[in-house]
C-alpha cells in the first residue's frame, strides 16, 4: 500500500518538524567556550559564534574587538525543544559564566565580553527573566547579566566557528600549537572553570 501525504497532512508534519526547533542567543565572553560548552548538550542541535547587540553592519572580529561597534561575542543555539527546553539552555547558560562581573568575563575584559540574554520573542523573554531571577535566589546576590532586545545576529568568521577542535596551527604564548591544544591553553589560563566553580560549584555544568 502506498501512503499519499495530502497538501494538509504535510503542512502539519513540517509544521511540528519546525516547532521543534528553536533558538537561544547568549552572550557568555569568549565565543569559543561558549560554543564548546554547548555543543556538547543533548538536544542542541547546533551552536554558531557570532556578533550582536551593537549598530555596525556586518562587523569583522578586528572591528568588534576596537570595542567601538557595540557588539558583543555571542553565540546561536539551536536546540530540539522535544529534548530540551528554553528554560533549561538558560539555566546551563548562567551557571556557566560569571553573571556577577559586568565587565567582561574572566581574563577578557571590555563590553565585547560582557554577558548578555537575548530573547527572540515574548515568551522567551519571561522565561529568561523568571531564570534570572532563579539565579539571583542562588547565589543570593543579583546577577548582573541583562535582558537585552534581541539585534541582528551576525555570524563570525569561519576561523572562528568550532575553533576548539581546530588543527590549524596557530602562534600562542607558549609556542605554536594545534588550535585545539591553544583553546585548552588558552580557557585554562583565563581561568574560566575556576571562576564559575568558585561561583557556582557543583551546580556548574561545564567547568572541569
Amino acid at each position: 500500500m502506498k501512503w499519499v501525504l495530502t497538501a494538509a497532512v504535510l503542512a502539519t508534519t513540517v509544521g511540528m518538524a519546525q516547532a521543534e526547533t528553536e533558538k537561544a542567543i547568549v552572550a557568555g565572553g569568549c565565543f569559543w567556550c561558549v560554543e564548546a560548552d554547548f555543543e556538547s548538550v543533548d538536544g542542541v542541535k547546533s551552536v554558531v559564534s557570532g556578533y550582536t547587540g551593537g549598530s555596525t553592519k556586518n562587523p569583522t572580529y578586528k572591528e568588534v574587538g576596537r570595542g567601538n561597534t557595540g557588539h558583543f561575542e555571542a553565540v546561536e543555539i539551536t536546540f530540539d525543544n522535544a529534548k530540551i527546553s528554553y528554560a533549561k539552555v538558560l539555566e546551563m547558560f548562567l551557571r556557566s559564566v560569571d553573571p556577577l562581573d559586568a565587565g567582561g568575563q574572566f581574563c577578557d575584559r571590555g563590553d565585547v565580553y560582557r554577558t548578555a540574554i537575548f530573547p527572540l520573542n515574548d515568551t522567551q523573554k519571561a522565561i529568561a527573566v523568571s531564570e534570572k531571577e532563579k539565579a539571583n535566589q542562588a547565589l543570593g546576590r543579583d546577577v548582573v547579566t541583562p535582558i537585552l532586545a534581541a539585534q541582528t545576529f551576525y555570524i563570525a568568521e569561519d576561523y572562528h566557528q568550532d575553533y576548539y577542535k581546530g588543527s590549524n596551527l596557530v602562534l600562542t604564548r607558549g609556542g605554536p600549537k594545534k588550535q585545539s591544544e591553544a583553546y585548552k591553553f588558552y580557557r585554562e589560563g583565563c581561568g574560566r572553570d575556576a571562576r564559575v566553580k568558585e561561583v557556582w560549584g557543583n551546580a556548574a555544568p561545564f567547568a572541569h
